[in-house]
C-alpha cells in the first residue's frame, strides 16, 4: 500500500459527524478508504456529510446509527456488518462525551455514560473486528486520547478518567493483538476548535481560546484537519508503530 493510500480498506469510524470526524472521513474517502461511519440516529450533519462524501467519492461510505452507549448492542451490530461485508482493516474510535462542570456535580449516569461511550465502546468495538483482522493477519485500531491526560484542566474528571482507560486500552491491545498483524495506538489531541468546544463554553469560547494559546507553543489553534492527517498515517503508513500515543497539541 502506498504512502497514504487506503484503496480497498474497509475503514470504521465512530462519532463520524462531529466536527473532528467529519475531517476524517473525507481525509480518508480521499485516500481511497470504504468507510461505514457510526453516530447516534437523527444526528444534524447526517445528510449532508453522506451527501458530501458521494461527491467527493463516490459509493466510498455508508451512514450506520448506532448508540455506542449501548455496548452490547453496539459489538453485536457491528459483528454482524463483519459478517455481511467482511473483515474491517481499520478502527477508529474517534467518539466522545464531553461535559465541564465541577466535580461535586457529576451525578453517577454522567460518569457512567462518559466512560461507556468513551472508552468501553472501543473494547466492544475492539471486540467485534479483531477476529476479521486476525483472520487477514493485519489490521489497525486508532484510539483517542486527549490532552487533560496531563493534569492541567478542571472540570471534567469522568472524561479524563476515560481517556486514561482509553491509554491503557491502547497500550494492552497493542501487546496481545500485534501477534497477529494488528497495530493498536492512539492520538492524545490538544484543544482542538470544534462544535464541541462551542458546545461546552459557550460565551467563554474566546477566553478559553486565549488560555490554550497561552500554554501551546505553536500559536494557532489546532483544527480538525490537523488531526485527520494523523488519522491518515496511523491507518495506512505507519507499518511498525503499535501501543504508541501520538500527541498533536500544538506542544503543550
Amino acid at each position: 500500500m502506498t504512502m497514504g493510500s487506503l484503496h480497498g480498506q474497509r475503514v470504521m469510524l465512530t462519532g463520524a459527524l462531529g466536527s473532528l470526524g467529519r475531517a476524517q472521513a473525507l481525509t480518508l474517502a480521499d485516500a481511497g478508504a470504504e468507510l461505514l461511519l457510526l453516530d447516534i440516529a437523527g444526528h444534524p450533519h447526517a445528510a449532508s456529510m453522506v451527501d458530501t462524501l458521494n461527491r467527493v467519492a463516490p459509493g466510498s461510505a455508508a451512514l450506520i446509527e448506532q448508540d455506542l452507549s449501548d455496548l452490547v448492542a453496539t459489538k453485536e451490530r457491528v459483528a454482524a456488518l463483519v459478517e455481511e461485508g467482511g473483515p474491517i482493516d481499520v478502527l477508529i474510535n474517534n467518539a466522545a462525551l464531553i461535559i465541564n462542570r465541577p466535580f461535586e456535580e457529576f451525578s453517577i449516569a454522567d460518569y457512567e455514560d462518559q466512560m461507556r461511550v468513551n472508552a468501553g465502546a472501543a473494547f466492544a468495538l475492539a471486540q467485534a473486528v479483531a477476529p476479521g483482522m486476525k483472520e487477514k493477519g493485519r489490521g489497525a485500531i486508532i484510539n483517542f486520547c486527549s490532552v487533560t491526560l496531563s493534569g492541567e484542566w478542571d472540570g471534567y474528571v469522568p472524561y479524563v478518567a476515560s481517556k486514561g482507560a482509553m491509554l491503557g486500552l491502547t497500550k494492552s491491545l497493542a501487546r496481545e493483538l500485534g501477534p497477529f498483524g494488528i497495530r493498536v495506538n492512539a492520538i492524545a489531541p490538544g484543544a482542538v476548535v470544534s462544535e464541541a468546544e462551542e458546545r461546552v463554553f459557550g460565551s467563554r469560547a474566546q477566553a478559553y481560546g486565549d488560555w490554550v494559546l497561552a500554554r501551546q507553543c505553536l500559536k494557532r489553534r489546532i483544527e480538525p484537519q490537523d488531526i485527520a492527517e494523523v488519522v491518515l498515517f496511523l491507518a495506512g503508513s505507519a507499518a511498525m508503530m503499535s501501543g504508541q500515543v501520538i500527541s498533536v497539541d500544538g506542544g503543550w
